[in-house]
């Protein structure tokens, strides 16, 4: 965990106090789908993964969430957060989208995720539910099925690897 006066993991360019630590410590709700995001990269980045469970959309979660976040988080390094997009998603929204590339090292190998995420606010929360997967060329990808080979070319199978939430 990034001590509280420490630049946030989310690269917002202020401190972890002030940015995504009271949402992922439950004690403050992100008041957009952009600040949502923000938080789940930091909880990717500090291993939080009851956070990532929590918002994760009720209707995408799996009874092996946990286990595949363990074993993801467990050997990724997360290094760095671009916003690329935000289309709706603010406060007096009920959804938005936004459009990132988080880049990551693991097992001396590095890489980026480029995703255009979908989020919805039910009871004043926002929620991740899915998003679209690009390639190096900016075409969209589909999302690797359970048994397919991991999007960050780790050689596992995806829902050994980068599986959930």
């Amino acid at each position: 965990m990034p001590d509280a006066t420490a630049p946030c993991p989310c690269g917002s360019q202020q401190t972890f106090e002030n940015c995504c630590q009271p949402l992922l410590a439950g004690v403050a709700y992100a008041d957009t789908a952009e600040a949502l995001m923000r938080s789940r990269y930091s909880a990717f980045s500090t291993d939080n993964i009851d956070y990532l469970i929590d918002t994760l959309h009720s209707a995408k979660r799996q009874p092996q969430d946990r286990e595949l976040l363990e074993g993801a988080l467990h050997n990724t390094q997360w290094l760095g957060l671009q916003v690329r997009q935000c289309e709706k998603g603010l406060a007096d929204d009920e959804r938005g989208t936004v459009e990132f590339v988080a880049t990551w090292a693991e097992a001396g190998q590095s890489g980026f995720l480029h995703e255009r995420s979908r989020f919805v606010k039910e009871n004043g929360r926002w929620y991740y539910v899915d998003g679209d997967l690009f390639d190096t060329t900016g075409k969209t990808i589909a999302k690797p099925k359970r048994n397919e080979p991991c999007w960050c070319g780790s050689g596992k199978k995806f829902k050994k690897c980068h599986g959930a939430g």
